[in-house]
């Protein structure tokens, strides 16, 4: 079973009280449930973990380089410095895509720029919680043609 992972960035474990106006009353563990409930559709394992620390998050990469076929990732705050993050996304083997629930090209112009988007194969946002499962199907599938036909585009 191909296995896929999920990275949520700094200060997603408030998702539901942190500014619900702009990121919606979904929690993040609703968003896991989601998840979970779409990669059995799917086929796929998953793993999710979040963090408040860029290193935990760079480390979870690099301890799972050789054990899964692709990651989404949220950096959050992380999306215009998280140079450490960046650099460990390049790195990997196995197609990136980068989530935001928020369309950040449309709220404040810091924002808008995201330093992830060179490293990453995709960026999906703006959709709230649904960007992520849009990503984990594309996922999915990228990581499923990569098994079965090596690596593409």
């Amino acid at each position: 079973m191909i296995q896929l992972l999920v990275l949520h960035g700094p200060n997603l474990n408030l998702f539901g009280r942190r500014e619900p106006h702009i990121y919606g009353s979904t929690t993040l563990a609703e968003i896991d449930a989601r998840l979970r409930q779409l990669a059995e559709e799917l086929g796929v394992g998953l793993e999710i973990f979040q963090s408040n620390h860029e290193g935990a998050l760079v480390d979870r990469l690099h301890e799972r380089i050789d054990s899964v076929a692709g990651a989404l990732v949220n950096p959050a705050g992380l999306t215009q410095h998280g140079v450490p993050l960046h650099d460990a996304i390049k790195a990997m083997p196995f197609p990136v895509i980068e989530v935001h629930m928020t369309n950040i090209a449309a709220r404040e112009a810091w924002r808008a720029h995201s330093i992830i988007a060179s490293a990453v194969r995709g960026t999906v946002q703006g959709l709230g919680w649904r960007s992520y499962t849009a990503a984990l199907r594309a996922l999915a599938e990228m990581a499923g043609e990569t098994a079965a036909n090596g690596p593409r585009s």
